[in-house]
């Protein structure tokens, strides 16, 4: 099967026609268990410039220790004129990762002034003039959101980021974020084993306003790969030992959707991933997946899946085992207990 990612959606209202299948940079910096070295890392950076155009990161992300580097070693590729024209770098500020007695702890920072100071810390690590999308990685809930996008709308005047994006939000948050300047995007997690969007109101908002959707850990976090039957074979550093899906009983029962997906897509003659990025991205025009992975072959086979076509009949068959299937476990991690020791 072709590499070519083929399938293009339009971002949001007035953005970008891009293909549906960017690239989430995240874990090339760890997160799930060790990162790459450098130029392992850059040429699948070059590949996703190349196949992908969106690519995705924050300024968070890397070692809890060392915030920032993924969003430096990807300016090392944009430094390369070639390489920035071919980009859309999406990246976010927002989301605040601490040490605490040895543990990770996060929380939301939303102030004007921290608004303004992250953006000017990822352009000078992304070496760019002007992000394409800056997103709010997570809503500050402890003041207004008003306060938050006032300054991203002056950031946006100013030229510093083209298109704006929020993640995480409720539909109340997003419209609030929306009347002071207009979203293009919401990043939000959405896979057979997280459609919730489709039930909460989220969608519905973000269709009524133009948003698209921009969707991560669209094969549950690699569950959908089938490649794990233990939480053992997960790293220390991994953050999936310390999510509820990946633990215990719920590990087990959460399984048997990944084989229910492995049995469809065997009957198609693709890949499971390649039969959920290619459900994904069905939902309609306005969605997006932004699937990561440490391995070239793997990020060529999610790439493969922009060719693949849906049928009626397979995504009936699909729904029908996400219906009948329920998945254990809450999504979301408890940082408190991730210790840094495992680092």
């Amino acid at each position: 099967m072709a590499t070519t990612n083929k399938l293009y959606h339009t971002l949001g209202q007035n953005g970008p026609k891009l293909p549906g299948i960017g690239y989430g940079a995240m874990t090339i910096e760890g997160g799930y268990g060790g990162g790459n070295t450098e130029e392992a890392a850059l040429e699948i950076l070059r590949t996703a410039a190349e196949e992908c155009t969106l690519i995705d990161t924050s300024n968070v992300y890397g070692d809890p220790r060392a915030p920032g580097r993924n969003e430096s070693l990807i300016g090392k590729l944009l430094q390369d004129r070639e390489y920035r024209s071919k980009v859309f770098i999406c990246t976010k500020f927002g989301l605040v990762m601490g040490i605490k007695d040895g543990s990770l702890v996060i929380d939301a920072r939303g102030d004007p002034e921290y608004v303004r100071q992250c953006c000017e810390e990822s352009l000078k690590r992304l070496q760019v003039d002007q992000i394409d999308l800056y997103y709010q990685h997570r809503v500050d809930r402890s003041r207004p959101i008003e306060e938050t996008w006032g300054e991203l709308k002056k950031l946006q005047e100013e030229g510093k980021v083209k298109y704006l994006g929020i993640s995480e939000a409720t539909p109340d948050e997003i419209r609030r974020a929306h009347a002071i300047a207009p979203i293009t995007a919401l990043q939000i997690e959405f896979s057979p084993f997280t459609p919730d969007i489709r039930e909460n109101g989220i969608l519905d908002t973000c269709r009524e306003l133009g948003i698209a959707i921009v969707a991560y850990s669209p094969l549950g976090r690699g569950m959908i790969s089938g490649e794990y039957t233990s939480p053992d074979q997960f790293e220390a550093s991994d953050y999936r030992r310390f999510m509820p899906r990946f633990q215990g009983e719920a590990f087990t029962e959460n399984l048997k959707l990944v084989e229910a997906i492995k049995n469809i897509a065997s009957k198609k003659g693709v890949s499971p991933t390649q039969l959920t990025l290619a459900w994904v991205l069905a939902q309609g025009e306005d969605f997006f997946v932004i699937p990561g992975t440490r391995s070239l072959s793997k990020l060529k086979d999610n790439i493969a899946a922009g060719s693949i076509t849906i049928s009626e009949e397979e995504k009936e068959e699909i729904e029908s085992v996400i219906a009948r299937i329920k998945v254990i476990g809450d999504r979301a991690f408890s940082p408190a207990g991730v210790k840094l020791n495992a680092w």
